[in-house]
C-alpha cells in the first residue's frame, strides 16, 4: 500500500510537534505501506523547497483557503507522481483536537480493503438537521484534518477550493455577519456562529478555540467560515463525484465483521447510527432526514 501525506501547518507555533505526533501515529496504525510525506507550511515563503530525507519535502504554501489551498498547492508540486500512490492522506496540525478516538482504529488493512473502491475515508461529522449550502442540501462531512481518498477522485476534484471569497457571504457586521443573500440557509448559519462563538450545534460538544464575534475578530470568522464551507462542500463534491464517504469507526467494525474487498456501505445516517453509543445522540440520527 503506497501512502502520499500532505501534511499542511502554518509555522511551528501553535502545534509544534503535530507532525511528529503524525508520524508516529501513521507507524503504529499504518503499519507495512510505503510512505511519502509532502509537508506544506503555509507561513514559508510560495518558493521554499526542502527535501528532508526518505523521500520527503517541505514546502511553502498558500494560505488563501487555508488547508485546502495548501493542499492544491501540493498537489500541484507532486505532478504525475501521485498516480504512483494507491491514497493521498490529507492532514493538518490540528488533527488531534476533539473526538481522535477514530484514529487509532485505521489501519493499512481498511485501507487496502476499500482501495478500489471510490471511498473517502475518515471521521464524518453531522448536523442535528440537514442544511442548504450553494443550493445543495446536505447534513454529513468529512472531517477535513486527517482523511484519506484515491488518486482518481483526487484528480477528478480538480481543486479541493469550493468557496473563495467572490461570493456574497458576509454583511461586514458582527452583530449579524451574514449578507442577507448569502448562499446558506438559516440552520447552517446558526450552527457555524454557535460553532464558532457559542455553545456549539446542540450536540452537546463546544469549539476547542471559541471567541467573541467583534469587528476585530470578524476578519477571522470570515476566514473561518469559508474554511468550514469548503470543508463540507468537499464531502458535497465528493458524493457528486460517486465517491461514497466512510466513517472510520464504523468502518473499522464492518470490515471486521466481514472481511475481504468491496465492503458493502451503509447510509451515512446508518454508519453513525451503529457508530454512536449514546442514545439520546443516536435518536436525533435516526430521526434526521
Amino acid at each position: 500500500m503506497r501512502i502520499l501525506t500532505l501534511f499542511v501547518r502554518y509555522g511551528k507555533d501553535k502545534y509544534a510537534d503535530a507532525d511528529i505526533r503524525m508520524e508516529e501515529l501513521a507507524d503504529r496504525t499504518l503499519a507495512g505501506s510505503d510512505r511519502r510525506i509532502v509537508l506544506i507550511d503555509n507561513l514559508l515563503a510560495a518558493d521554499a523547497v526542502e527535501y528532508t530525507g526518505r523521500g520527503n519535502v517541505l514546502i511553502g504554501g498558500d494560505n488563501s483557503q487555508w488547508e485546502f489551498s495548501a493542499w492544491g498547492k501540493a498537489i500541484r508540486f507532486v505532478g504525475s507522481k501521485i498516480w504512483c500512490y494507491d491514497y493521498v492522506h490529507f492532514v493538518t496540525s490540528a488533527f488531534q483536537e476533539l473526538h481522535t478516538g477514530y484514529l487509532e482504529r485505521l489501519s493499512t488493512a481498511m485501507l487496502a480493503a476499500t482501495v478500489s473502491q471510490p471511498i473517502a475515508i475518515g471521521h464524518v461529522d453531522c448536523f442535528n438537521a440537514p442544511v442548504n449550502i450553494c443550493g445543495y442540501v446536505s447534513q454529513h462531512w468529512i472531517r477535513s484534518s486527517y482523511f484519506f481518498v484515491r488518486p482518481t477522485e483526487v484528480k477528478a476534484l480538480g481543486s479541493l477550493v469550493s468557496v473563495r471569497d467572490r461570493l456574497p457571504l458576509f454583511s461586514g457586521d458582527p452583530a449579524q455577519p451574514f449578507h442577507r443573500n448569502a448562499p446558506v440557509d438559516k440552520g447552517f448559519q446558526t450552527n457555524v456562529i454557535g460553532w464558532l462563538t457559542g455553545s456549539g450545534t446542540g450536540q452537546g460538544v463546544e469549539w476547542h478555540s471559541r471567541f467573541q464575534l467583534t469587528a476585530e475578530t470578524l476578519p477571522y470568522f470570515e476566514s473561518k467560515t469559508r474554511a468550514i464551507l469548503n470543508e463540507h462542500l468537499l464531502s458535497v463534491r465528493l458524493r457528486a463525484l460517486g465517491c461514497a464517504l466512510a466513517d472510520v469507526t464504523w468502518l473499522s467494525t464492518a470490515i471486521a465483521q466481514q472481511p475481504g474487498p468491496n465492503v458493502r456501505l451503509l447510509s451515512l445516517r446508518d454508519q453513525l447510527s451503529n457508530r454512536v453509543q449514546d442514545s439520546s445522540m443516536r435518536n436525533r440520527l435516526q430521526s434526521s432526514t
